[in-house]
């Protein structure tokens, strides 16, 4: 799905303001959905990476450096999903990145994988429990913040520093899955991703309980920014936001020649990428995609396309340790 422009338009379009009777009607349903009470437990930590928007925010980084860290102090992490773009299957199967492609397992499940092992079901409680019988240590639950199917531990609420929580409308009017306040008053912190150009912290002040922190964390590009800045690029992505992918590239110094978005999780088939090449070789470039792109294109034809990593650097880890601690404790 592309996000409509009208949800991220500034001054809000008067498009969001005729669809927010709908907004109501969808954010009623998610606040009943969270009346079932606090979810199963299945007696191993729960941390919970969502968001309050379709898409966008920046969770998966943060999936995977929570998993990292877990992993660092002995907890054996494992990540559920509900595997976003993949068959959905209600029997919880643990993602195999050797042979699963993203049609089958979803692309950020594989992308996780290389970091932990990921089980995908739409039975969240049932895939956690997979994780727990295979020796999981903790499990972190990889969007599933508004599913209150699965008592959480800590609930981390990530959001986009530039897009934030966009029109303020909820789905269709805008991007948001239930009412910031409401989202603020389950979550245990705010993640922010990048400058706080929206004003998310001043949206918490307003909105969010007292003294609900607030966690900033910047993408850094992995180390093969080095070569890809070396040459002409023609950057493409399939994400909730690509035009911050385009921005990563251009503000650590690579030379864009052109770059194409596609719709978060597009299933690139033969002719796009035939189209992408053209384009590059017109340009004199070379592609240059995602981590999460590429997972939907197939392995026999990634040849030419560079990928870029990143990692995340937290403003205050010590903060983020502090939140962690009960969990690991």
């Amino acid at each position: 799905m592309k996000a409509p422009g009208f949800w991220y338009a500034e001054p809000p379009s008067a498009l969001g303001a005729l669809l927010s009777p709908l907004g109501c009607l969808y954010g009623a349903a998610t606040a009943l959905r969270q009346k079932k009470g606090p979810g199963a437990d299945i007696g191993l930590p729960v941390v919970c990476v969502g968001n309050l928007t379709a898409g966008g925010a920046g969770k998966t980084p943060v999936v995977i450096d929570i998993v990292r860290r877990l992993a660092a102090r002995g907890m054996r992490p494992q990540v559920v999903s509900r595997g976003y773009g993949g068959a959905d299957p209600a029997d919880p199967r643990r993602v195999d990145p050797q042979s699963d492609d993203a049609a089958a397992a979803g692309d950020e499940p594989l992308m996780i994988s290389a970091s932990a092992p990921v089980w995908v079901s739409v039975d969240r409680p049932a895939a956690a429990r997979a994780a727990r019988e295979n020796g999981a240590g903790a499990v972190v639950l990889d969007d599933g913040f508004q599913d209150p199917s699965l008592r959480k531990n800590l609930s981390l609420v990530v959001a986009d520093g530039r897009h934030g929580f966009g029109n303020g409308f909820l789905i269709p009017a805008g991007p948001l899955r239930e009412t910031v306040r409401a989202g603020l008053a389950r979550a245990d912190a705010l993640v922010i991703i990048g400058n706080d150009a929206w004003g998310l912290a001043d949206a918490v002040r307003r909105f969010g309980p007292p003294g609900l922190p607030v966690l900033v964390a910047r993408v850094c590009p992995g180390p093969e920014i080095a070569g890809i800045t070396a040459t002409p690029c023609f950057a493409f992505a399939g994400i909730g936001h690509p035009d911050k992918f385009f921005q990563t590239l251009a503000d650590h110094g690579c030379r864009l020649a052109g770059h194409q978005a596609f719709a978060d999780h597009h299933p690139y088939s033969a002719a796009d990428l035939d189209g992408l090449r053209r384009r590059a070789e017109a340009a004199g470039a070379r592609l240059v995609t995602t981590e999460k792109d590429i997972q939907r294109i197939p392995p026999a034809s990634r040849d030419g396309i560079e990928v870029l990593t990143i990692t995340l650097e937290w403003d205050d880890e010590a903060a983020l340790d502090k939140l962690l601690q009960p969990v690991i404790s």
